[in-house]
């Protein structure tokens, strides 16, 4: 690959990581915990969020950018390196961190993003039924809750250390 694309390649890398990890973080950290201590009026932020601001499909654009740009300049160097990159520190940090992040978006894809359509679909029917919820719904709506909670926290912890080893990944030996 040119210098050209390699330098497109670790800006699409480093800003869609950037991006990813941060917005993880904040839902994780931040944006779930506030919106489940002010209860029902969280369901209107997340509303706009999701259905407005399409935060989930930005998320799997930054997700889709950080892992292609990603696995693109694991190949460059693996091609020019060999086997000697691959089994070098550099080599097997930036490997490392790889499936730290691809973990993170399988987590996200598989786990994070369903259990959040679930939830907006049930709060989207109680607000067009513009009724609080039946004792089965509000179960359902705290186990969706707990499980979206779990799961966000796990995808900002995956990508946050997958960004450890990409930060250090050119030092180690």
């Amino acid at each position: 690959m040119t210098p050209g694309i390699i330098m497109l390649l670790r800006v699409l890398h480093i800003v869609g990581g950037v991006l990813w990890v941060g917005t993880a973080v904040f839902i994780a950290w931040f944006l779930g915990p506030s919106l489940r201590a002010v209860g029902p009026a969280g369901g209107a932020v997340m509303g706009q969020l999701t259905q407005v601001r399409r935060l989930p499909i930005w998320m799997m654009v930054f997700m889709s950018v950080t892992l292609i740009a990603g696995f693109l300049l694991y190949w460059a160097n693996a091609r020019v390196g060999g086997a000697a990159w691959l089994g070098s520190g550099p080599g097997r940090t930036f490997g490392i961190g790889a499936v730290l992040a691809l973990a993170g978006g399988v987590v996200g894809m598989v786990v994070t993003a369903p259990t959040g359509r679930k939830l907006g679909a049930l709060g989207a029917t109680l607000a067009a039924a513009g009724r609080p919820p039946t004792p089965d719904e509000r179960a359902t709506m705290e186990a969706l809750q707990q499980r979206l909670a779990k799961a966000a926290g796990l995808v900002a912890v995956l990508v946050l250390l997958a960004t450890m080893a990409m930060a250090v990944a050119r030092y180690t030996s």
